[in-house]
């Protein structure tokens, strides 16, 4: 794969902001549309670019409590661990969700209104699955949350 200065210009503007047209991104990599829209293009077919979204503010939908989930559980086979994605994934509460090496096997990302909210998610989310301990840290301030991904080392 071969990502040059120019193409990682690009992604540097379009990560900030998706919403710049192919002409606003190629003046300020200063290239003409055309070129720009086939590295853009290609950056997609190879599967860099994976795709555009709209991201929005969490607290201005009521959702103000972001809850770290730490997770040990029981089993490590491979049915019961497909079992356990699939059952965490059906929550829309949760945002992200990671296994983990450490002490806890899977940590996840869950947003919601306020600790009642985070009862009733907790309550749904433990039943119907085994799990060996579930712990929870409740964030008190977000200091930095970004999506755009470092491009130094490239």
């Amino acid at each position: 794969m071969n990502i040059d200065r120019i193409d990682k210009d690009i992604l540097r503007i379009i990560q900030l902001d998706a919403t710049l047209t192919t002409a606003e991104v190629a003046e300020q990599v200063g290239l003409t549309t055309t070129p720009c829209w086939r590295r853009i293009q290609r950056m997609q077919e190879l599967g860099i670019i994976i795709k555009k979204v709209t991201l929005l503010q969490p607290a201005k939908l009521n959702l103000g409590l972001t809850v770290f989930v730490n997770v040990k559980v029981a089993k490590h086979d491979s049915s019961w661990l497909k079992k356990f994605a699939d059952h965490t994934q059906a929550f829309e509460e949760v945002v992200e969700f990671y296994r983990l090496s450490g002490e806890f096997d899977y940590m996840l990302k869950v947003l919601v209104s306020d600790m009642q909210g985070y009862d009733h998610f907790y309550k749904r989310f433990i039943s119907g699955i085994e799990l060996r301990e579930v712990t929870s840290s409740f964030a008190m301030e977000k200091i930095k949350n970004s999506t755009a991904i470092p491009l130094n080392h490239l």
